[in-house]
C-alpha cells in the first residue's frame, strides 16, 4: 500500500535533474526505461558490505530469503566478518567469498545486488561505483554524508538503470503505510506540523589524550575511504564515527532520519524546505564527539511545519513517544512511537484508531520485488526519497555548525509558530532536568537558511554566509575515491 505513486515520482525527478545541473552535473534524470524483468526462478546473487552491526539485518534480510544468495561478505575489517560467514554458511551449505576492497565486489560479474550497511560516509560512493557496474543497490539510511551526493546517487540510478532502495525501513511496514494513510486523508483535518523525535540515550564516548592505533585487522586506508585520511582521536573507532563530522551526521542522521522520512511522508512534502534552522549542543560531559547531543532543528514548508528534536541524555517521552512522530491537525494528531505503528487521538485526546504491523523484512521484500520487476515505481524508498530525507538532517546540521556560540538560556521565541517555541521552551527545562546550568552553558544558535528547492542550493542577501553554508552542501574526496558528477 505504497504512497508513493507516478505523479510524485516524476515531479521529484524532475526537481532533481534541477538541482544535479544547478551543482554542475549535467546530468539528465530521464524518465527509467524499463528493462527485462527477472523471473521469480531467477536467483539473485547478493553481496553484503559491512557487517559489523546493522549488515547483519542486511544478512537476515537476503539469506534464504526470496531465491537470492549471498554470495560475498566485503568488509575492510577482517575482524568483525565471524558472525555474517558462520550465518551464511550454516544456511547456505557453503561460506560466502570474503572481500576486503568494495572495488573488487562491484567489478565482479557474478553479482547482482550490492546491499551496503557501511558508515555513513562510504555509502553514496559504494551506492554509485555499484550502480555504474550495473548492480542494483539497497543502500542503509542515511543516504548520504552531505546533500549533493543524494543528487549523484539519483543521477547514477537513473542513467544506469537500477534500483536503488533506501533503508528506511518504516515505509514497508503496513501498520506505518496505515497510519500515513490515516494523516493524509485528512481524518485529523490538514496536518500542518509533523514532530521528528529522538530521545535516546547517547552517553560519553569518552576522551583520549594521543590517538589510538586502527586494528590490526583492518585496512584503515580502505574504512576512510572518500574521507580525509585523520587520526582516530577517539577510543573507539567502530560505532562512534557516528559522533564525528568526517563520517557520520550525529544522531540527527543516525536515528533522527528514520523519523524525518516520516514526518516528511506524513504531510507529502517532496522538496527541500523554504528555510532551516537548527539550534543545541553537546551538553552533559565533555568527550571527543562533535556532534550535537541535544538539538532542536525547524523546517519551513510555508503552511506547513516540520519539528525535528534530538535528545541524547534522560528524558521522558512527549505525547507517548520517545523515537518516533506525531503529526498534528485541527481536528485531532496521529502519534507513533515505532516503526510499524501508532494510535491516532481526536482533538480531545481520546483514542480513536490503531495502526500495526511490520518489521525490516518488509523492506526487503519490497526491494527484490521491484528488482524483479525493473520498476522504479514499486519501490517503497527509492533513492529520490532517501535523498530528500537524508538532506533535510543534513541541511539542519549545517546550519547548527554555521551557528554562533551563546548560552543556551538565551533560547527565547525561535519562530512564529507557537508549537516550535514550546519545543524550545522544554528544551531548556530538559537540560535543566539533567542539571545543565542553562544561564552558563554554551551552545550554537544556527542561522536561518533559505533554500531554493529546484536547485537544491541556498541562496540570500548575506555571501559570505552562502558561500561557507553552499560549499557544505558536498565535501572534497581522497584521491582514488571520488565521487563525480554523473553526465
Amino acid at each position: 500500500m505504497s504512497l508513493f505513486n507516478r505523479r510524485e515520482f516524476l515531479e521529484r525527478t524532475a526537481i532533481l535533474s534541477a538541482a544535479a545541473a544547478s551543482l554542475g552535473s549535467g546530468a539528465a534524470l530521464a524518465e527509467t526505461k524499463p528493462v527485462a524483468a527477472r523471473a521469480q526462478t531467477d536467483k539473485l546473487r547478493v553481496a553484503v558490505v559491512g557487517v559489523r552491526g546493522r549488515g547483519m539485518s542486511h544478512v537476515g534480510g537476503f539469506l534464504g530469503k526470496n531465491n537470492c544468495e549471498i554470495t560475498t561478505v566485503c568488509d575492510c575489517d577482517e575482524a568483525v566478518i565471524g558472525n555474517a560467514m558462520k550465518a551464511i554458511e550454516g544456511k547456505q551449505g557453503k561460506a560466502p567469498n570474503y572481500v576486503k576492497d568494495i572495488r573488487k565486489v562491484v567489478e565482479d560479474k557474478e553479482i547482482d545486488v550490492v546491499s551496503i550497511a557501511t558508515p555513513n560516509h562510504w555509502h553514496a560512493l559504494m551506492a554509485v561505483w555499484a550502480m555504474e557496474n550495473g548492480k542494483d543497490v539497497y543502500c542503509e539510511k542515511p543516504a548520504t554524508h552531505n546533500v549533493h551526493e543524494g543528487a549523484i546517487m539519483v543521477a547514477a540510478a537513473r542513467k544506469y538503470k537500477r534500483i536503488c532502495q533506501v533503508g528506511t525501513q518504516s515505509r514497508s511496514n503496513p501498520g506505518m503505510q496505515q497510519a500515513i494513510e490515516y494523516v493524509r486523508s485528512g481524518k485529523i483535518g490538514k496536518a500542518d506540523l509533523a514532530i521528528s523525535l529522538c530521545f535516546k540515550p547517547r552517553g560519553s564516548i569518552g576522551k583520549v589524550e594521543k590517538p589510538t592505533a586502527p586494528p590490526a585487522s583492518m585496512d584503515y586506508d580502505l574504512w576512510s575511504g572518500p574521507a580525509p585520511l585523520l587520526a582516530v582521536n577517539r577510543s573507539k573507532l567502530h560505532y562512534d564515527w557516528h559522533w564525528i563530522w568526517a563520517y557520520g551526521n550525529g544522531d540527527l542522521g543516525n536515528q533522527g532520519v528514520h523519523e524525518m522520512d516520516k514526518a516528511r511522508w506524513g504531510l507529502g512534502k517532496n522538496t527541500m524546505p523554504n528555510t532551516v534552522f537548527s539550534i543545541g549542543g553537546r551538553f552533559g560531559y565533555v568527550d571527543d564527539g562533535e556532534t550535537a547531543n541535544t538539538q532542536l532543528s525547524v523546517f519551513d514548508y510555508g503552511a506547513e511545519k516540520m519539528v525535528s528534536e534530538v535528545r541524547g541524555l534522560t528524558t521522558d517521552a512527549y505525547k507517548t513517544v520517545k523515537v518516533g512522530n506525531i503529526w498534528v491537525g485541527p481536528e485531532g494528531y496521529v502519534a507513533c512511537p515505532s516503526y510499524a505503528g501508532g494510535v491516532a487521538y481526536d482533538k480531545d485526546g481520546k483514542e480513536v484508531a490503531k495502526f500495526s504491523g511490520g518489521g525490516d523484512q518488509h523492506h526487503f521484500d519490497n526491494f527484490v520485488k521491484a528488482v524483479r520487476s525493473r520498476k522504479v515505481e514499486d519501490l517503497n524508498c527509492d533513492v529520490a526519497e532517501g535523498h530528500l530525507s537524508a538532506a533535510l538532517c543534513h541541511l539542519a546540521n549545517i546550519s547548527y555548525r554555521l551557528g554562533t556560540d551563546q548560552t543556551i538560556g538565551k533560547v527565547a521565541a525561535v519562530s512564529d509558530h507557537k508549537a516550535v517555541n514550546e519545543f524550545a521552551a522544554r528544551m531548556l527545562e530538559h537540560l535543566k532536568a539533567n542539571k545543565i546550568d542553562t544561564e552558563k552553558t554554551v551552545g550554537k544558535f544556527g542561522p536561518v537558511l533559505t533554500m531554493d528547492p529546484k536547485t537544491e542550493q541556498f541562496v540570500g542577501t548575506d555571501k559570505a554566509l552562502l558561500e561557507k553554508a553552499n560549499a557544505m552542501l558536498f565535501r572534497e574526496y581522497r584521491k582514488g575515491f571520488e565521487l563525480k558528477e554523473i553526465a
